[in-house]
C-alpha cells in the first residue's frame, strides 16, 4: 500500500512520542511512502521550535534533522504544484481546515488521483477526519 505521511506522523517518530513504533511500523510497511515537500519544512520548524523552548537539545534537534534527511531520501517528496494549491484554496469536508492541513490533504488527493488507492498517516484528528471524510483509508489505526 502507498502511504501518505504528513507532518504530525512524522513529528512522532522524530521526537519518539508514545505512537513512535506505531508509526515507524506503518511506514516500514509501505510499499511506498509519499509526502509534501511541506512536510520536511514544517518537521524542521517544529524540531527548531522544540530546542528553543527546551524540549530537546542541540545534539538531539540535529540528530532529528538528520533523520529526517535520511527519510526524506528514500520517500517520494510531492511538489506544492499548481493543481495542489489550487485544491487547497478549495473548500474542505472538514472546514474549517488550517492552511497546512488543507495543503496536505489536497497532496494526499492528487497523488490518489495519479497511483490509485493512498492511505493516510497522521496523528493529526482534524486532518484524519478529512482525509477520512474524502474516502481516504487511516494507516494505521492510531
Amino acid at each position: 500500500m502507498i502511504v501518505y505521511v504528513e507532518s504530525s506522523a512524522v513529528l512522532t517518530w522524530l521526537l519518539g512520542e508514545p505512537t513512535e513504533s506505531r508509526v515507524r511500523a506503518a511506514l516500514h510497511e509501505a510499499e511506498r511512502v509519499v509526502t509534501s515537500a511541506l512536510t520536511g519544512v514544517e518537521c524542521a520548524r517544529a524540531l527548531t521550535r522544540a530546542r528553543v523552548l527546551g524540549r530537546i537539545t542541540g545534539v538531539e534537534e540535529l540528530a532529528a534533522l538528520q533523520l529526517l534527511d535520511r527519510a526524506e531520501s528514500s520517500w517520494d517528496v510531492y511538489a506544492l504544484t499548481d493543481g495542489v494549491l489550487e485544491r487547497a484554496r478549495a473548500p474542505m469536508p472538514a472546514d474549517p481546515a488550517g492552511t497546512l492541513d488543507a495543503l496536505h490533504v489536497a497532496t494526499a488527493s492528487a497523488l490518489r488521483d495519479a497511483v490509485g488507492p493512498v492511505a493516510f498517516l497522521s496523528l493529526d484528528e482534524r486532518v484524519r477526519s478529512c482525509a477520512r471524510t474524502l474516502g481516504f483509508v487511516d494507516a494505521p489505526e492510531l
